[in-house]
């Protein structure tokens, strides 16, 4: 093995670095799923109450080692009127909610009131999610009737969408009354990683999805109906629409994201110090060559993403060709790495790190456990000023690169609007709200922050941080986090939030892509539409033999006779 090398933050926390990146076998749902298997959680319906039309209720048991939950599923008729995936939308095809325990008559009656009504309703401390999700206008209604009539749809159509439902919010860490991160961590082990309990909600609103679609199907007025090929329902996923209400997330729990990062690094550090064995190389060629025609089935009106998405089949396509050839010997990892680093795109650089985690499940998959971490943001009130300011010169030296006396550099403001009940974008001079705008300017921040403490010791050279703060009290959120984040090698996004041409987006699919999701498909700077969960095994999959390998799923093979049109 030879030595290990992390990546330095000024490359692995580069803005456009993090929003090139792709969901790995550290991603959420891959996690989520591998521990469904190991640890045989039993997942079945006590109760699928529907009427012909799909509509009605249905609450699923889950049994795992140290707990049992249910999710309480709420079906209803949507008219097209009402049919809205933002958030501020008050009616969806379905709502649900994730609880601890068996559900009785009565605590069903009650969730039965407000689960539907999702922010405008109220749950307890026993819910530890609150969901809602609305049908594929492009694929239900037509799947539908394809199987009434005993045919498959074609995969390629399917492919174009990929999922029945999408899910607009999944709501959780005890929003509208539901419980907190930290009662799931005590209480509830099996769920204690970053975003589990969330990822579960999904993942079994995707099988309920299936099972709706199955039970209006076989309706007695459609003598020839089939199941959906099972393939195919591996296939489709749980679609999303994430905006900017995720943007900020980042920004706001440094730690989190240095503890994600950093294991991402270590984990990829390792594997590129690995020795290269000829299997290790035939497995690269073989989920290099299932990415590639993944991205080729990716549909997107995006001009800024299917360039990237082209980029991207171009790079591949080289390597692909260079490994298959007599000079495509691969000797060090760190080669392959370097050079990727100098003649690749960012998308292909990074798709290389995921791919390159699949060849080596006994060095990445145990760094699941290290993604959690508590947060606290603290100061030593006794640390010199001038030992807080050398911190920022040495960890913050990135935030120097910005002229703020600039117009451009601070034009852009982030704030949360009332009436929208999510994350907007103002500019400066041209939109309200300027005054209340969330803390996301760190490299502003932490320059005023500099330039003060040197006032303050030049005035006084021995004063300590707590002299400083009762002299500029407004630094206090920042001189916490400059204390905190000092002394962590990843954590702060190497980007001026606050500039003209910020690009959220990149942020989006940053964390995105630790959710592990896949597909996507920018509608504007400001949202991207994506999938999750697509190529999962289904619940009747995961009591059988299980291949943790249904990372960037293709469209299955089915014979020509069975198929429709749709």
């Amino acid at each position: 093995m030879s030595q290990i090398i992390l990546r330095p933050a000024s490359q692995a926390m580069d803005l456009e670095r993090l929003g090139a990146g792709f969901s790995s076998n550290l991603s959420f749902m891959r996690t989520l799923v591998r521990h469904m298997v190991k640890d045989q959680w039993a997942i079945s319906y006590s109760q699928f109450e529907l009427d012909q039309n799909g509509y009605g209720h249905a609450v699923f048991d889950i049994k795992m080692p140290h707990s049992k939950l249910s999710l309480v599923v709420f079906s209803q008729y949507l008219a097209p009127e009402d049919r809205n995936d933002r958030v501020i939308a008050e009616k969806w095809d379905l709502t649900m909610t994730l609880v601890e325990g068996e559900v009785d008559d009565q605590w069903l009656e009650r969730l039965a009131v407000n689960v539907p009504l999702q922010e405008a309703g109220r749950v307890d401390s026993r819910s530890l999610c609150l969901s809602r999700g609305n049908r594929s206008a492009r694929i239900f209604d037509s799947l539908l009737a394809q199987l009434r009539s005993g045919l498959q749809p074609d995969p390629n159509k399917l492919a174009e969408v990929g999922y029945l439902y999408r899910t607009t919010a999944v709501y959780g860490s005890g929003k509208f009354g539901a419980c907190d991160w930290g009662k799931i961590a005590r209480q509830h082990p099996d769920l204690a990683r970053p975003f589990s309990a969330e990822m579960l909600v999904c993942y079994l609103l995707r099988q309920f999805s299936l099972d709706q679609l199955h039970h209006m199907v076989h309706q007695p007025n459609y003598p020839d109906a089939v199941d959906l090929d099972v393939n195919l329902q591996r296939y489709l996923g749980i679609g999303n629409s994430t905006g900017l209400g995720m943007a900020p997330y980042l920004i706001n729990h440094p730690l989190l994201m240095s503890q994600w990062i950093g294991q991402r690094e270590q984990a990829y550090a390792e594997v590129l110090a690995e020795p290269v064995a000829k299997e290790k190389v035939a497995k690269l060629q073989q989920v290099l060559l299932q990415a590639m025609q993944h991205v080729r089935e990716v549909s997107t009106l995006d001009e800024w993403q299917s360039n990237n998405n082209e980029q991207l089949l171009v790079d591949t396509q080289k390597l692909t060709d260079w490994l298959a050839s007599d000079q495509g010997e691969v000797h060090d990892w760190r080669e392959l790495h370097e050079w990727a680093q100098q003649h690749y795109s960012l998308e292909t650089q990074e798709l290389l790190v995921s791919l390159l985690f699949e060849l080596y499940p006994a060095i990445v998959n145990p760094k699941e456990d290290q993604l959690a971490i508590n947060e606290s943001l603290t100061y030593d009130p006794t640390q010199s000023a001038q030992n807080l300011a050398d911190s920022i010169q040495e960890s913050y030296d990135w935030v120097f690169d910005y002229d703020f006396s600039e117009t451009d550099e601070k034009q852009t403001f982030w704030y949360y609007s009332q009436e929208k009940i999510e994350p907007r974008l103002g500019k400066m001079g041209v939109d309200d709200g300027a005054e209340v705008q969330m803390f996301l300017g760190i490299a502003k921040a932490v320059q005023a922050c500099h330039d003060d403490l040197l006032m303050v010791i030049d005035h006084t050279k021995d004063a300590s941080v707590a002299e400083f703060l009762l002299q500029k009290p407004k630094h206090l959120g920042i001189v916490n986090r400059i204390a905190t984040m000092s002394q962590t090698q990843y954590g702060e996004i190497r980007a001026n939030l606050l500039h003209k041409d910020v690009l959220p987006m990149h942020l989006l699919r940053c964390k995105l892509a630790f959710f592990g999701v896949g597909k996507f498909d920018p509608k504007s700077a400001l949202w991207v539409r994506n999938t999750m969960f697509q190529g999962a095994p289904v619940v009747s999959d995961l009591t059988h033999e299980f291949n943790d390998d249904w990372y960037f799923p293709v469209a299955p093979k089915l014979s020509c006779e069975t198929l429709g049109n749709v």
